[in-house]
């Protein structure tokens, strides 16, 4: 099985920037998708519904063209569940879980930081409320592989410039902690980690200055596995060939039969 997830930066850009072409050759199960920031009639059934693949979309109601995220695969889900119980952030468009069978995957977009002290703030509000349910989440009899941008590097092989960035969200103490508890006391698994230890291996880049070309970049796009599906895990790439955003692909295979 494998999985794609992709911060596409607005779906409509991403599809203009060839997203929807280089798709069907990915060999993917289930492609997960972040900041969508459309509505459901933004979404032309020619492009962006393509024969043989089920879709789900969950989009903001606080405002339009804001946050949504988005899950396609190759077979229908027996159950959908939109949001993960917050009254703050469900309406936000940032928690879209699928169940295949014993497995369900999760399209997930954490609140950024970057812009404002206030949304810091609700950074960590989400972070405090989201914890609680992924313990809950753990303690079920279900498989988890949940995807997306975090927006948190974890550690300092996880950007280039770790150094000059340890005040900046992204990259605060505190949210690397929450992350070593994520996958210290709650032994929930960096699928990417479990199979590449090399440096330099980013998903998001600046649009400021040369970051792409210089590969200043930070890994914050995850496939975070509960604890036992963590030993599927069998290889991870970056696709950096093309650019459908300022993210870039990640995929991972699992040795699980998704059909």
């Amino acid at each position: 099985m494998r999985i794609v997830t992709l911060n596409c930066n607005g779906i409509r850009s991403a599809a203009k920037k060839g997203l929807y072409d280089w798709w069907p050759a990915q060999n993917a199960d289930v492609l997960c998708l972040q900041e969508t920031r459309c509505c459901d009639a933004d979404l032309a059934p020619e492009t962006f519904r393509p024969r043989g693949w089920h879709h789900e979309w969950l989009h903001a109601t606080t405002k339009k063209g804001y946050s949504g995220v988005a899950v396609y695969s190759r077979r229908p889900p027996d159950k959908v569940i939109r949001g993960f119980g917050s009254s703050e952030f469900d309406p936000e468009g940032r928690y879209l879980e699928l169940q295949f069978g014993k497995l369900s995957v999760i399209s997930l977009y954490l609140p950024s930081g970057s812009s404002s002290p206030e949304r810091q703030l609700a950074k960590f509000r989400f972070l405090a409320e989201f914890m609680p349910h992924l313990e809950r989440l753990r303690r079920s009899k279900r498989h988890y592989v949940l995807c997306g941008d975090w927006n948190i590097a974890h550690r300092e092989i996880d950007l280039k410039n770790w150094k000059s960035n340890q005040k900046n969200s992204g990259f605060l103490p505190e949210e690397r902690a929450w992350l070593d508890d994520l996958f210290g006391r709650v032994r929930y698994v960096d699928a990417f980690r479990a199979v590449n230890q090399q440096s330099e291996q980013y998903t998001w880049w600046s649009n400021r200055g040369q970051a792409w070309a210089k590969n200043v970049g930070w890994r914050i796009d995850y496939q975070v596995t509960s604890p036992d599906f963590g030993a599927y895990v069998q290889g991870a790439s970056i696709w950096k060939d093309s650019r459908f955003s300022d993210h870039a692909p990640l995929a991972i295979d699992y040795a699980w039969d998704f059909a």
